[in-house]
């Protein structure tokens, strides 16, 4: 099945509303348009609608980094889907090692996040992914299947395009480390293949998995030419509109 390529631009916590204005029309000006991958950009919350406005009428989509469950209530400093909604948003990054690490985001809490996202039309990006000592133990198989398992308990199986997983080994996050192209393959076909025996295969081979983790220029195109392996999602290197396109073009 023909899987159409995803590159997410995931800025952190970087870039003033002017900066990341700045930052999306230079990438929108040289994206282009009907290309066989779709880039979205997912700025910090306070740079939200900026670049809603600066990415209207183009091909580039919006995300966010992370949301609440709740549609509203008494949780101080959090951002509910429907906000997300009205902004244009189209995907939301879900239970980033960064959330699960310094915010103790849980699966059962990501399991709720997916429900809510979904239920509005919105697309979530899962993140999962290993640490360098549980690669070093042989666990990233058992511990990627039970991030999965975890998140996607309550997940009804329909369209595959409603949800995209992104495998990103936190050993190489900001490291300047890569899993070769063989590594990211691998992982990704043991996703697949726990997909297919959880929802079965036309969901397996529908859904999109991108691989994070240091990913540049100079080495996307060997990782994005792999089987499995649907797109990128970014880091440090969709900061600068040279760099991250580099990679949507490879």
């Amino acid at each position: 099945m023909t899987r159409k390529q995803i590159i997410a631009g995931n800025w952190k916590m970087h870039k003033t509303h002017s900066e990341a204005r700045s930052l999306a029309l230079e990438v929108v000006a040289d994206a282009g348009g009907g290309s066989a991958k779709e880039m979205v950009l997912c700025p910090p919350f306070t740079a939200l609608q900026t670049v809603a406005e600066a990415v209207s009428g183009s091909a580039v989509a919006l995300g966010a980094q992370n949301v609440h469950w709740e549609d509203e209530g008494a949780y101080t400093g959090e951002v509910s889907v429907p906000m997300l909604a009205a902004l244009g948003c189209r995907y939301v990054i879900v239970g980033h090692s960064e959330r699960r690490q310094y915010f103790g985001e849980t699966d059962a809490t990501l399991a709720k996040k997916l429900k809510a996202v979904a239920k509005r039309g919105m697309i979530p990006i899962l993140c999962i992914g290993e640490t360098k000592e549980q690669r070093e133990k042989d666990e990233t198989e058992a511990v990627v299947k039970t991030q999965l398992d975890g998140a996607l308990g309550n997940w009804q199986a329909g369209d595959p395009g409603a949800l995209v997983i992104a495998y990103e080994p936190i050993w190489a996050i900001g490291t300047g480390l890569t899993a070769t192209p063989e590594q990211a393959q691998e992982v990704h076909g043991k996703i697949r293949a726990h997909l297919e025996g959880a929802f079965g295969e036309g969901f397996s081979s529908g859904i999109r998995v991108l691989y994070g983790g240091s990913v540049k220029p100079d080495n996307a195109a060997d990782l994005l030419g792999c089987p499995d392996i649907d797109g990128a999602l970014v880091g440090g290197a969709s900061l600068k509109a040279e760099s991250f396109l580099g990679i949507f073009r490879a």
